[in-house]
């Protein structure tokens, strides 16, 4: 980073089947890639210093600048929302985010988010990557699902930060209750991510095209017609370990998107209906950007999390 506000990558081998959207989306993980398409048509995005196009294939040797804008307004409102925090210096801070909590205001959800709650918490110190002041969401966390959650409070640390969930250098642990007898007790899914054909909202295993995704699990506990797993996740994909987990044909205990069939069947042999999907982001462990040392975070189970396992035990 040359400065504040600008970026530079030097394309280190040649992509040409890879679009230069799709090469900085992945490496800026945070930012979408319709925001990365606008900035290039802005010109704020240049390739050997020339204008290019959302479709060029980046090539070695070339140059790719980025120029962050200053960051708009955020429309979101702040909000005295109660937070979690395990950790928080003048860099970041990780938090423990309760299920239920949407990230980002949406339809329907414009306020009571986890934005609206670091907009207060934070008093204006936060990242503005992307040309927003979006509080620092350097990675997300479904609405329904809880756990470990790092925020940049600058836009130095938000870029450092990204890059490392980039580069696969943020070591990711979940803990998920599935529906039915796991086996083997441990292994590797790897099998690719897109969006579904038919059903826009849902994601799934595809043959011959989708997004590399790779999920190592291993068993922590049986329970009644369920299991512990403990899952390390080796890439991002979205809905990773749901659409993993349903396509070993063990969805997650309350996942009524990927499982709503056997869900159903374990109420009938159980008793036990989960309220949402049993997924909680355990662990979390990465380089602090500005002291370099590792850091390593544990959330600990929320209260439903420990129902579901008394019940199915």
């Amino acid at each position: 980073m040359s400065a504040r506000n600008e970026t530079v990558i030097v394309i280190d081998k040649s992509l040409p089947r890879e679009r230069l959207d799709i090469f900085l989306r992945a490496r800026f993980p945070a930012i979408s890639r319709g925001a990365m398409q606008r900035l290039i048509e802005q010109g704020d995005i240049r390739v050997d210093g020339r204008l290019v196009k959302a479709t060029h294939h980046p090539r070695v040797g070339e140059k790719i600048e980025i120029h962050w804008p200053d960051a708009r307004p955020a429309t979101a409102q702040p909000q005295e929302i109660p937070l979690d925090i395990l950790f928080e210096d003048d860099d970041l801070l990780v938090l423990n985010k309760p299920p239920g909590m949407v990230v980002h205001p949406s339809a329907g959800h414009e306020a009571n988010t986890l934005v609206n709650a670091l907009l207060h918490h934070c008093a204006g110190q936060l990242s503005g990557i992307g040309g927003v002041a979006r509080p620092g969401i350097v990675h997300r966390l479904d609405q329904e699902t809880s756990g470990c959650l790092v925020i940049a409070k600058n836009d130095p640390t938000h870029l450092a930060l990204s890059a490392q969930f980039a580069g696969r250098a943020v070591e990711k642990i979940y803990h998920a209750i599935v529906c039915g007898a796991v086996t083997p007790e441990q292994g590797d899914i790897r099998a690719a991510i897109a969006r579904h054909p038919t059903h826009r909202k849902r994601m799934a295993v595809t043959d011959g095209r989708g997004r590399e995704a790779w999920t190592r699990y291993r068993v922590l506990e049986r329970l009644r017609e369920a299991t512990l797993v403990e899952a390390l996740l080796h890439t991002g994909r979205t809905h990773q370990i749901r659409v993993h987990f349903k396509h070993l044909g063990f969805p997650l205990v309350g996942d009524a998107t990927y499982g709503n069939r056997q869900n159903k069947r374990l109420t009938e042999l159980t008793g036990y209906a989960a309220q949402r999907q049993m997924l909680h982001a355990h662990k979390l462990a990465f380089q602090h950007p500005r002291a370099g040392k590792r850091m390593i975070f544990e959330a600990p189970w929320p209260e439903d999390f420990k129902e579901a396992l008394t019940a199915l035990r």
